[in-house]
């Protein structure tokens, strides 16, 4: 790859199903960057240390995805301070090569997650809000809830026990959550004015039964595949409101492509692009 070629990727495991490519893909035709190249790489945890060592100067950045958002962190050189408070890193910018090179940690998570709970109608002042989960994009979560005036939401988990990666970036951040059993979900969340779920593909749908007959406030599901969610489709048929997970994505995936190239992300050229790889699903 010639000098004036750049590379950028996804990288996550699994990663098959990422829609980043599209949304980056597109970034790249609208700002006429015909050299650049973004791909999807599987990449585990294990493997993680060896791929970031062998990035060279035609590299512009990576895109991460589970499970590799809190341990890039000590495989990078800075790490910018929302990534930093949040514990959370889903940019990484390469600058330089060889011996020059830098890698800088960045988290547009929360830029999207705010965008995305915009779309739904939530607006700042933000009286009460839900987490489910409590892993890295809990973490993120937790930052764009205080943005937008919520400082102490309910956090449900499985086990409170592994909830103290959470409860160390909520100290960072200034924030107060309330820890609760994943088992009170179902009859606490319908009263909350935003709920954001972020477990992953299928682990929501016992909750999505459980719901009851009404809910009233916005949920953003961040997992995207399948679309709808069966969470999203039961919290839609009880008259809430809901985003999709895409949403984020396409809000947060804008932030990088600014990180990335430098140029303002094209959002409408990347919600178009969004929309047509998704549309068959929806036809």
């Amino acid at each position: 790859m010639t000098a004036a070629h750049r590379r950028a990727a996804v990288l996550g495991h699994p990663v098959a199903h990422s829609l980043s490519p599209v949304l980056h893909r597109a970034a790249y035709a609208a700002l006429g960057l015909d050299t650049w190249a973004y791909d999807a790489v599987d990449v585990t945890e294990d493997q993680l240390p060896a791929f970031l060592d062998r990035l060279d100067g035609s590299w512009a950045g990576l895109s991460l995805t589970m499970p590799l958002k809190q341990t890039v962190i000590p495989l990078l050189d800075h790490v910018e301070p929302l990534a930093q408070v949040v514990g959370a890193v889903n940019t990484v910018l390469v600058q330089g090569s060889g011996r020059a090179r830098t890698l800088t940690g960045a988290n547009t998570d929360v830029h999207g997650l705010v965008a995305a709970l915009g779309e739904a109608g939530v607006p700042g002042g933000l009286r009460s809000a839900g987490v489910v989960g409590a892993g890295a994009t809990a973490a993120s979560t937790l930052a764009a809830l205080a943005q937008l005036g919520c400082p102490t939401p309910r956090v449900y988990v499985r086990s409170q026990a592994r909830a103290g990666a959470l409860l160390r970036a909520a100290h960072r951040m200034g924030v107060e959550p309330r820890l609760c059993r994943l088992d009170d979900a179902a009859g606490e969340i319908g009263r909350l004015d935003a709920v954001v779920s972020t477990l992953p593909a299928h682990a929501a749908d016992p909750l999505a039964a459980a719901l009851p007959a009404h809910v009233g406030g916005a949920l953003l599901d961040v997992c995207y595949d399948p679309r709808p969610t069966a969470l999203g489709a039961a919290w839609a048929a009880r008259g809430g409101r809901v985003v999709g997970g895409e949403r984020m994505l396409l809000h947060q995936a804008v932030e990088q492509v600014r990180l990335m190239t430098g140029r303002p992300g094209p959002l409408a050229a990347m919600d178009a692009a969004l929309a047509a790889v998704l549309a068959p699903a929806t036809a």
